[in-house]
């Protein structure tokens, strides 16, 4: 019985470190983003008042952070629509057809999983440059969209899912490869296309090193590289940095919290064979 309860106990305390593990970053964030330059010494203490806005007023006078979300709501919109349609229309001619190379194609996908990123940086670097969109909202664009492995095993899980019937009672009816595609196929993969729209929103709303690399003129900031206005080279004004961090964070907590079902019921429906 003793054994019994150490160990029970043993899982709530394991439990407790993990969450404050969890928690403890943004309360370091929350509080050092309502203090003052004065405050800074201990950043762990509370702040003198919780009414304290200047780090926040310099977060979107200085930061741009008004147009940093503006580029990115652009570049999010345009990279996941390409991605949707790239990622369907992939999976759909990968799970419904029989083509020489088709296992080739497979494996190339899950090659350049295997391959680092940063090795190939200067050849992308130098394809962007040749195309004129450096310095563009098209450079990430073009990097973000594409159908990357992970959404093209999800699609696939759910096409092996919709019966194959639906599509000859389709050609039966004279229907063309893109009718059945965009009234049968498409629609219903709807479940994976949100969880992968939300998981590529997010992704990309975090990435920092393509904006960076890519973008470096001031007025194409975005939210991730925003930041960065307020760290030098000998020191950080670190109350600004947490509330912009603090701001940062807002959308993508909300999307998690009101959108986490779709995340985990599309990830694991398209596994389950009906």
């Amino acid at each position: 019985m003793r054994k019994f309860d150490l160990v029970h106990y043993c899982k709530y305390v394991l439990l407790l470190i993990a969450t404050a593990t969890v928690l403890f970053p943004p309360y370091v964030v929350w509080v050092n983003a309502f203090k003052g330059k004065n405050e800074s010494t201990n950043p762990f203490a509370w702040p003198k008042s919780f009414l304290h806005m200047d780090n926040f007023i310099d977060v979107f006078t200085q930061a741009s952070m008004g147009t940093a979300f503006m580029n990115t709501l652009i570049i999010i919109v345009v990279s996941i629509v390409g991605n949707v349609l790239l990622g369907t229309m992939s999976a759909y001619a990968l799970g419904r057809f029989n083509f020489r190379g088709k296992q080739l194609v497979l494996f190339g996908f899950l090659a350049a999983t295997i391959v680092p990123t940063i090795t190939t940086q200067v050849v992308v670097f130098s394809l962007i440059k040749s195309l004129g969109l450096f310095n563009t909202l098209g450079a990430p664009i073009l990097l973000f969209v594409g159908a990357d492995v992970i959404q093209i095993y999800i699609y696939l899980q759910f096409i092996t899912n919709i019966p194959y019937e639906l599509d000859e009672s389709a050609m039966i009816d004279g229907a063309s490869l893109f009718r059945i595609y965009r009234s049968i196929i498409f629609p219903m993969l709807g479940p994976a296309t949100a969880t992968l729209v939300i998981l590529k929103t997010i992704n990309i709303y975090n990435e920092m090193y393509i904006p960076f690399l890519y973008m470096p003129k001031k007025s194409l900031v975005v939210v991730s590289t925003s930041i960065m206005r307020f760290a030098g080279v000998n020191q950080a004004e670190w109350g600004a940095i947490c509330a912009a961090i603090l701001i940062i964070m807002i959308p993508t907590a909300a999307l998690y919290l009101f959108l986490q079902k779709f995340i985990f019921s599309g990830v694991t429906s398209g596994a389950v064979k009906s």
